[in-house]
C-alpha cells in the first residue's frame, strides 16, 4: 500500500508539477436532457407521445419527426424551443429555428434582469453581458444552445444537408458560451481553406475544464462530453454522412473516449493533444491523425502518463502510438494550428474535403 501511495504521489507530481498545469476551479459537467424536457414530455403535442429526451436515441427522434407535418414540427419548436433546439435527430432547419427563438427568449430574460434595480450592480452587469452575448448570436445557424451553467452551443458554418463533407471541431479548456467565438474562428478558417466545400460545426457541447488544473488532468469531464459528442454525431451522420472530428487539446480525450462508430465518423484529427486516454491508435475503430506539435506549444511539456486517474496516456505523435502524422509548419503556440497559410490548416482542409491530406509530416 505504501508503495502504491508513493507511486501515486510521483504521478501527481509529474502531471501537476509542470508549470502550465496551474490550479483551477473544479467543474461539474452538464449532463442529462435539455432544459424544458419535463414540459415537453407532458405536452399532448400533435396527438402522439413525444419522445423522452432523456431516453430516446437520435434515430428514434428522427423517426418521430419524420411522421409529423412541417406545421406540426414548427408548432413543437415554437412551444418548446430549448428542447427542439438541442434534440439530436431533430431536423436541422427546425433546430435552427428553435435555437433562434431560445436565444431571443434568453436575451430578453437577461435584459430584464439587467434592468432590474432590485439586483446588485454586479448581478445587473453580468446579466447585461449575457444579454449582449445573446444579441451577438442572433441570426447565426445554431445547432444547439443551452444557457445553463457556463453555457453551451454548436454553430454551423456551411450547409449540412448539401455540402460534400462535414467536420466537427471539439474544443479543449476554457471554451463555453461566452468564449465560443474562439472555436468559431477555427471553424471559419477550415471552411475557407476547404474552398467552402466542407460544412463545419463548432461544437461547444460539453463542460470544458477551466484552466489546466485537476479537471484537465483527469477524464471525468471528457467522459461526460464523449457521451454528448456521440449523440451529436449520431444525429448528424444520417444527414451529412460520416463526419471528421478535429479535436483540440483536452478535446482529444473527449474524442478518444467517444468510441466513434465508423458508420458515423470518417476519422479523428488530434492537435495540441495531451493524449486520447488510449495507448494505441488501433484502439479506435476509425483512422487517427495526429498533428506534430509546433515548438511553441506548451502541451509538449505535459508528461504522457496515465495512472490513478491522472494523465491521458500515450503521446499520439509518438511512433508507438501508431497515428498518421500531419505537419504543423507555420503554426505557433497551443491554439494556432488553424492559422491561414500554415501547413496544418492546409492538411486539415484537404483531409476534411477528401479524406486524405495533401502532405504528411
Amino acid at each position: 500500500m505504501r508503495r502504491k501511495t508513493a507511486v501515486a504521489g510521483l504521478v501527481l507530481a509529474a502531471v501537476l508539477g509542470v508549470g502550465s498545469w496551474a490550479s483551477a476551479d473544479a467543474q461539474t459537467p452538464l449532463t442529462g436532457p435539455p432544459p424544458g424536457s419535463a414540459e415537453w414530455v407532458a405536452d399532448g403535442g400533435p396527438g402522439v407521445r413525444l419522445p423522452d429526451p432523456a431516453k430516446a436515441s437520435p434515430a428514434e427522434v428522427a423517426a418521430f419527426f419524420s411522421g409529423l407535418t412541417p406545421e406540426q414540427q414548427r408548432q413543437l419548436a415554437l412551444r418548446h424551443p430549448q428542447v427542439v433546439g438541442n434534440l439530436d435527430g431533430a431536423p436541422i432547419d427546425l433546430r435552427y429555428l428553435a435555437n433562434s427563438l431560445a436565444v431571443a427568449q434568453e436575451g430578453a430574460r437577461e435584459q430584464s434582469r439587467a434592468d432590474n434595480p432590485a439586483l446588485t450592480a454586479e448581478e445587473r452587469e453580468l446579466a447585461a453581458q449575457h444579454a449582449a452575448r445573446c444579441r451577438e448570436l442572433a441570426g447565426r445557424r445554431l445547432l444547439a444552445f443551452d444557457p445553463r451553467g457556463r453555457g453551451q452551443l454548436a454553430e454551423v458554418f456551411g450547409d449540412l444537408a448539401h455540402d460534400t463533407r462535414t467536420a466537427v471541431l471539439v474544443p479543449g479548456s476554457d471554451v463555453d458560451l461566452e468564449t465560443a467565438d474562439r472555436l468559431a474562428l477555427m471553424a471559419k478558417a477550415l471552411r475557407t481553406a476547404s474552398g467552402e466545400k466542407v460544412a463545419v460545426v463548432a461544437w461547444v457541447g460539453y463542460t470544458t475544464p477551466v484552466g489546466v488544473g485537476m479537471d484537465a488532468a483527469r477524464e471525468e469531464l471528457a467522459r461526460a462530453g464523449a457521451s454528448r459528442l456521440g449523440r451529436l454525431v449520431a444525429g448528424l451522420a444520417p444527414v451529412t454522412g460520416p463526419v471528421t472530428l478535429f479535436c483540440h487539446s483536452y478535446g482529444s480525450v473527449v474524442c478518444g473516449r467517444s468510441a466513434p462508430d465508423p458508420a458515423q465518423v470518417a476519422g479523428l484529427v488530434v492537435l495540441a493533444s495531451p493524449g486520447l486516454g488510449l495507448d494505441r491508435a488501433d484502439e479506435v475503430r476509425v483512422p487517427v491523425w495526429a498533428v506534430v506539435r509546433n515548438p511553441e506549444d506548451w502541451i509538449s511539456n505535459v508528461p504522457n502518463v496515465s495512472l490513478f486517474g491522472f494523465g491521458h496516456g500515450a503521446d499520439p505523435t509518438s511512433p508507438g502510438f501508431g497515428a498518421r502524422l500531419l505537419p504543423s509548419t507555420g503554426s505557433h503556440g497551443h491554439s494556432d494550428y488553424f492559422a491561414p497559410g500554415s501547413a496544418s490548416l492546409a492538411a486539415f482542409a484537404a483531409l476534411a474535403a477528401t479524406g486524405s491530406p495533401t502532405t504528411t509530416a
